[in-house]
C-alpha cells in the first residue's frame, strides 16, 4: 500500500487518455524501449481531407512503384499549414466594423513555449498533453507534488486561462500530433522507431529520480512536455547535465524540420512527451 498523502501526485496520471493505451503502460520506461504507435481518437477522421491530400497517389513515371503521395515534405508542410489557415481562422481579417477578436494559434504556443516552458502557453500545452495521453505535469515554475498546493492551482488557472481556449486550441494540437507522426513516417524517420535527442539541464528539480542504474544510466520521471534536440552542442547551451534518451517516435508533438515556417528554428528543438525514462546523464565534456 502506498504511503504518499491521498492528494499527492503519486501516479504518472489520469485513468483514461484518448490514445487507446492504459496511462500507466504510456507513462512507464517499457513503452519507450518497445513503442507501438499511437493516435488521438477521431482526430485523423475528423480531419480526413487533410490526410487524403497528404496521400494523394502524384507518382511521377520514373517512381512508378514508390510510396505514392506527396513526395516532398515542404509540400507536406504547406499543405498542412495552409489547412491549419483556412480551417481554423488563423489569417482572419475582420469585416468592417467588426471587432477585432483574438485567435490563438499552435504557432503561438510553439513561440510562447521557445520564450519559456513555464508560461501560461506552457501550461496549456502541458494540459493538452494530460488531456489527450492522461500524463500528469511534474513541474511548472515549480514541482508539482500535491493537488492542493499553491504550484498545482497556478498551473491549474494558466492551463485554463480563456486567452488560449477561444479557438479550438486542442484541437488544432491534436492534428499537429497527427501531422507530425505522419512526416516522420513519410520522411524523417522511416521505419524507425527512436531517435537519439539531448537536454541539457542545470535544475534537475524537473525531473524525477526513479532508479540509478549502472554507470550514468538512471529511470527519471520527464515532465509531461519536455523539450529536447538532435544535437548535443546544442544541449550543452542549456546547463552542464545532459541527458541522453532514446525517444520513441510515438511521444514526439513537433520537431524542427516539420514545418517551413515555425519559431523554434535554429535549436534542432524537440517537443516530447514525457514519462519515465531509462537515460544516460552526464556532464558535456564526459560526453565523448
Amino acid at each position: 500500500m502506498s504511503n504518499e498523502p491521498n492528494n499527492s501526485i503519486a501516479s504518472s496520471g489520469h485513468s483514461t487518455n484518448l490514445v487507446g493505451v492504459p496511462t500507466g503502460l504510456l507513462a512507464s520506461a517499457a513503452f519507450n524501449e518497445f513503442p507501438i504507435p499511437l493516435h488521438i481518437s477521431g482526430t485523423r477522421e475528423a480531419h480526413s481531407s487533410l490526410f487524403q491530400r497528404l496521400n494523394t497517389v502524384q507518382v511521377p513515371p520514373f517512381e512508378k512503384g514508390g510510396l505514392g503521395g506527396i513526395a516532398d515534405a515542404a509540400e507536406a508542410s504547406r499543405t498542412f499549414q495552409d489547412y491549419m489557415t483556412v480551417v481554423f481562422g488563423l489569417d482572419h481579417a475582420p469585416e468592417p466594423g467588426e471587432r477585432r477578436r483574438y485567435r490563438t494559434s499552435y504557432l503561438r504556443l510553439l513561440k510562447d513555449w521557445g520564450f519559456d516552458a513555464n508560461s501560461p502557453a506552457g501550461a496549456v500545452l502541458k494540459g493538452w498533453v494530460e488531456s489527450r495521453f492522461g500524463l500528469f505535469p511534474s513541474f511548472h515554475k515549480e514541482p508539482l507534488k500535491r493537488f492542493n498546493s499553491h504550484e498545482w492551482l497556478v498551473y491549474i488557472e494558466e492551463k485554463m486561462s480563456s486567452r488560449f481556449h477561444n479557438n479550438s486550441i486542442y484541437m488544432q494540437l491534436d492534428v499537429l500530433y497527427e501531422f507530425c507522426q505522419w512526416s516522420l513516417a513519410r520522411f524523417h524517420a522511416p521505419g524507425k522507431k527512436h531517435m537519439t535527442l539531448y537536454r541539457g539541464s542545470n535544475d534537475l528539480r524537473e525531473h524525477r529520480l526513479l532508479q540509478n542504474l549502472k554507470g550514468r544510466e538512471a529511470i527519471i520521471r520527464l515532465n509531461n512536455l519536455v523539450s529536447f534536440t538532435s544535437q548535443p552542442e546544442i544541449a550543452d547551451e542549456f546547463g552542464d547535465t545532459i541527458i541522453e534518451a532514446e525517444v520513441p517516435l510515438p511521444k514526439i508533438l513537433f520537431y524542427n524540420d516539420l514545418l517551413r515556417q515555425h519559431p523554434l528554428r535554429g535549436e534542432a528543438e524537440f517537443l516530447v512527451i514525457g514519462g519515465d525514462y531509462r537515460v544516460s546523464m552526464s556532464y558535456w565534456r564526459n560526453l565523448s
